[in-house]
């Protein structure tokens, strides 16, 4: 692995596709993060945005009549199957376009990776090892598959049962961050297996293609080195407080529905945003009424 030290601060858009394929031309945000690299001190802070906030896509609403809609359709909208943007980075960089015009996020770079390429790292690494202190019961009563349910204690997940605990939707929006907190935390403690550590280099070249990301073969690298280099207690997850939200349903002209959302005040969320971008928000060791407030954790 290439040196990881001493290089600048980076910002990293992150999304998690819901596309069943690894051609990115259709499918929305699932799980949308901004990653705030930081080389020098070795820390990672890791901030979530509600797939579900009513915003002002821009570059759509020629092709919409509309511009307002969840912030998930943005990188939707600017994905090859529509393509209502015409620029290189497609459905990525319509996203960030719309998080910056938003609230003031400007991302360096960007890496998308559909359902089906993340169950494929995963088994790539041998699958995952996750303690759970009490059970996660994602049943419904019009779906009471096992593969739903996750006992409490040690569990080996395949990548597709590590996808859909991620992608459990049962409790709030919140409960679906924490998992997906904790399995991306677990891929992290396994990239730092000794057995695994030899296989990263081979494990990126094999995904590079099947990744949307205009980061290099070398940042690439730089990241795996930084991961398996950083010590647990330097990653942050965070959230905005969450009473920062307000549950709404609003008519969608394009679904022709009501549909739920997010509303908020922008002002604020980007007030968070700047603090983000400077380094000074979430701390890395949140009191105990932060963790409460905005939903923070580590990795520990």
């Amino acid at each position: 692995l290439f040196a990881c030290n001493n290089l600048p601060t980076m910002i990293l858009l992150g999304i998690g596709s819901d596309a069943r394929s690894d051609e990115y031309k259709y499918g929305r945000a699932d799980v949308i993060r901004a990653i705030r690299v930081d080389f020098k001190a070795q820390r990672v802070t890791v901030l979530a945005f509600p797939r579900d906030l009513w915003v002002k896509i821009p570059e759509v609403r020629d092709n919409l009549g509309t511009n307002r809609q969840k912030l998930n359709t943005a990188y939707f909208f600017g994905n090859p199957g529509l393509h209502y943007w015409d620029h290189p980075s497609e459905g990525p960089g319509l996203l960030a376009q719309t998080l910056e015009r938003n609230f003031g996020l400007t991302a360096d770079h960007y890496l998308a990776v559909s359902m089906n390429v993340f169950v494929e790292i995963v088994d790539a690494l041998g699958g995952l090892d996750i303690y759970l202190e009490e059970e996660i019961d994602g049943r419904y009563s019009y779906d009471q598959s096992e593969r739903l349910y996750f006992p409490a204690g040690q569990n080996h997940l395949t990548g597709e049962q590590a996808l859909t605990l991620a992608r459990n939707r049962k409790g709030s929006v919140f409960n679906r961050m924490d998992y997906q907190n904790l399995v991306i935390c677990t891929l992290q403690e396994k990239l730092k297996n000794p057995e695994v550590v030899p296989q990263i280099p081979e494990i990126i070249t094999a995904f590079k293609n099947n990744l949307q990301t205009d980061l290099t073969p070398l940042q690439l690298s730089q990241l795996a080195c930084l991961g398996i280099q950083m010590p647990k207690s330097n990653i942050v997850f965070s959230s905005f407080p969450r009473n920062t939200f307000r549950s709404k349903m609003v008519y969608d002209p394009i679904a022709e529905q009501d549909v739920f959302i997010w509303e908020a005040d922008f002002n604020e969320i980007g007030a968070y945003v700047e603090q983000f971008e400077a380094g000074t928000w979430p701390h890395i060791a949140p009191s105990a009424s932060e963790e409460a407030e905005s939903g923070t954790s580590g990795c520990e």
